[in-house]
């Protein structure tokens, strides 16, 4: 028996803004073929912005899909043919009103690997300079600064529940020692 699963067809249901909805036919090592759920999403970049005094900027906004407002990092989607360390840069402005030309990737995370492809790329950003906002149209969010200490009391009280803004201030915390 061949341990192959093999895409036999992908035919998009729907094209969204943001993601493809696709519905795969796979045939398994037995032969049998299954469909599966596929989310094609075009990547993201996402960037935890430290203060000169340690503290990380934050943004609370309304995300549709829970019904309320969420605490994350500063992220957003790729433009085509946009690289991640340029969209992280881009997010980190509009987002939070802040620029910096000193971002380190610290990891790339995939958010849903069951029937995403996303990848978010996660930067570092210090030595950050105020400037502006930026705000898309449709974006109405508050910048907040927090200590680790902070975030992480939010994270294990279960307000701070977005995986990528987890991941990150873990990773950061581990990898600098804070």
């Amino acid at each position: 028996m061949d341990d192959e699963i093999r895409r036999i067809d992908r035919t998009l249901v729907h094209k969204g803004k943001i993601i493809d909805y696709y519905v795969d036919t796979m045939e398994l090592p037995d032969g049998k073929q299954v469909e599966w759920d596929f989310i094609q999403h075009n990547g993201a970049a996402a960037v935890i912005p430290v203060t000169e005094d340690g503290r990380i900027l934050m943004v609370s906004q309304y995300r549709n899909a829970l019904e309320r407002y969420t605490l994350e990092i500063p992220a957003g989607g790729l433009n085509p043919g946009e690289a991640t360390d340029l969209a992280a840069a881009r997010e980190l402005e509009e987002e939070t009103g802040y620029a910096s030309d000193s971002l380190e990737l610290l990891l790339t995370i995939r958010t849903t690997v069951a029937f995403c492809n996303e990848k978010i790329d996660i930067y570092v950003a210090r030595s950050l300079v105020k400037t502006h906002q930026h705000l898309d149209e449709d974006e109405y969010l508050n910048v907040e600064a927090h200590t680790m200490e902070e975030l992480e009391q939010l994270i294990f009280s279960r307000k701070i529940e977005d995986s990528k803004t987890i991941a990150a201030l873990m990773a950061y915390k581990v990898k600098y020692g804070i």
